[in-house]
């Protein structure tokens, strides 16, 4: 946070949430108080805020500010109001896919969900490029594409879902 105190030559633009799970939104009401940027999260998401957004975002959506333009891409699984966004050849994938797998779900549905998000939204996009999750370390979509085909050439086990790694599950 004192990085990103007013009077250090950053002015933030946007506080975007890719969901709301407690993990990603525990320092939410410091860090709006402090920074005072509008608030942006996807429609689906924004009644689990603890006060309303200024901006509900939607598949497809552009959120720019000075050269740089962030594309929303809308990936329910992880939660139902989860997104992605995509500048050029980089992705924040927030917690939607990471090195070696999806994010986690709860149920077998929601586990089928987060599949179509990624193979229907995420691997169209081209081979190099970089995916930063919303923890651990990057990776890039061709490694994620090569992992997948793995995994979806196998039989499944019925009712999968949780932490699921694609060439251990």
């Amino acid at each position: 946070m004192a990085n990103l105190s007013p009077g250090r030559g950053i002015e933030v633009k946007y506080i975007i949430i890719t969901h709301t799970h407690l993990d990603h939104l525990g320092a939410f009401q410091e860090v709006r108080a402090k920074l005072g940027a509008p608030v942006a999260i996807h429609k689906l998401e924004a009644g689990f805020l603890p006060s309303p957004p200024e901006l509900t975002l939607e598949d497809g959506d552009l959120v720019s500010f000075g050269t740089v333009s962030l594309k929303v891409i809308h990936t329910p699984g992880h939660s139902q109001g989860s997104l992605c966004l995509l500048s050029g050849k980089h992705l924040l994938s927030g917690d939607t896919l990471f090195p070696g797998g999806p994010g986690k779900t709860w149920t077998p549905a929601d586990f089928e969900q987060i599949v179509r998000s990624i193979t229907e939204k995420l691997f169209i996009l081209p081979d190099e490029t970089l995916v930063y999750p919303g923890h651990g370390d990057d990776t890039i979509l061709a490694k994620e594409k090569k992992e997948f085909a793995v995994f979806s050439s196998r039989p499944r086990t019925p009712g999968l879902c949780g932490d699921v790694l694609w060439l251990s599950s």
